[in-house]
C-alpha cells in the first residue's frame, strides 16, 4: 500500500502506521512541531540561569546584603526563580537552583546560597 511522508509528500511504502519516509522527515516534523515550546522553555531557563548567576557573583562568600537596584542594574529578573522556601520563623526565601535571596526592608536583600536542609 501506498502512502505519503507527512513532511516531504513523497510516496513510501511501510507498514500500516507508519506516518514519514525517512527518520530524517519524522525528525524534521516533530522538531517543528515543537519548537515554539522548546523555545519558550529554552528562554525561561536562560533567564533563571542568569539569575542564578547573577546572585553568584554578587554573593561570593555565600551570604551577603546587597541593595535591590544593584541586582536590577545586573539584569535580574525577580519574577523568574526555580522554588521558595519558607522558614519556620515565616521567612520565605527565593532560590534559583542553588542561589537564593530573602526580601529584608527598604529594598535590601540577604543572599544565600542552600543548605543541604532545604529542599
Amino acid at each position: 500500500m501506498k502512502k505519503q511522508c507527512q513532511e516531504c509528500g513523497a510516496p513510501f511504502q511501510g507498514r500500516a502506521d507508519k506516518k514519514f519516509c525517512s527518520d530524517h522527515c519524522r525528525t524534521t516534523f516533530n522538531n517543528r512541531l515543537n519548537s515554539d515550546s522548546n523555545n519558550f522553555i529554552r528562554n525561561i531557563n536562560n533567564i533563571l540561569r542568569k539569575n542564578r548567576r547573577i546572585l553568584a557573583a554578587l554573593n561570593p562568600r555565600g551570604k551577603t546584603k546587597i541593595h535591590r537596584d544593584k541586582m536590577l542594574e545586573k539584569g535580574f529578573k525577580f519574577r523568574y526563580f526555580t522554588n521558595v522556601y519558607e522558614t519556620k520563623g515565616g521567612n520565605v526565601y527565593h532560590f534559583c537552583y542553588d542561589q537564593g535571596y530573602l526580601e529584608l526592608t527598604d529594598g535590601w536583600f540577604a543572599l544565600v546560597v542552600r543548605q543541604e536542609y532545604v529542599e
